[in-house]
């Protein structure tokens, strides 16, 4: 299963997360995001995939980031069209890209099918009021109506008592899970020993 931890900004937390042995590392390039990545850490991830977060960004200035941070994969947390993800794939050399989408009934899965083919992960969040990070859980038995082929990401308020529930729960095109808020000291500083329990208690 892939794990992916989302909103790091401080250099020796990166550092002490990446030890952890994850698979993604996310930076939120959101300016309204409490974990908004506002200069370089003097510290970046190399032995797990960067992911950098966006928001019905620009095109060039998507490029401009991912360039400047050699970002491995782009994750679109807005209302980007597929159109959009089109001219991005023609202008920015990133292998991957996510595009996440807030899910509350089975309905909401509707607006992914424009999407299929063109990305190459959805992300599956909790409706909200922020695009992200709002560390509230939606309910998962929708996901027994995602018949779609995109492999997906199951984010919105895992915490530290779910690692059971994460075993227990199937779905053939969950590829992994997404960490943010409920493992956090403060915006953007992550909590490492709840973290380090966590993935313990998963991989049992």
């Amino acid at each position: 299963m892939t794990i992916k931890v989302c909103g790091m900004r401080e250099a020796e937390n990166i550092r002490e997360v990446e030890r952890l042995g994850i698979d993604m590392m996310g930076f939120i390039f959101w300016p309204k995001s409490s974990r908004y990545v506002s200069e370089r850490p003097d510290y970046l991830p190399t032995n797990c995939k960067r992911v950098g977060v966006f928001v019905d960004e620009e095109i060039e200035q998507v490029k401009h980031i991912a360039d400047e941070y050699q970002l491995d994969m782009i994750q679109l947390h807005g209302s980007e069209l597929p159109d959009y993800i089109c001219g991005l794939r023609a202008d920015v050399s990133s292998p991957a890209i996510i595009k996440a989408f807030n899910i509350a009934t089975k309905e909401d899965f509707e607006i992914t099918k424009p999407y299929e083919g063109i990305v190459d992960y959805f992300l599956f969040d909790t409706k909200g009021p922020s695009v992200g990070g709002n560390g509230v859980k939606f309910d998962w038995t929708v996901l027994a109506d995602y018949v779609g082929k995109t492999p997906f990401l199951l984010s919105g308020g895992i915490g530290p008592d779910d690692a059971a529930r994460i075993r227990s729960f199937h779905h053939p095109k969950q590829a992994g899970i997404d960490l943010n808020s409920r493992f956090e000291l403060a915006p953007g500083m992550k909590d490492v020993s709840a973290l380090r329990k966590f993935l313990n208690e998963l991989n049992q």
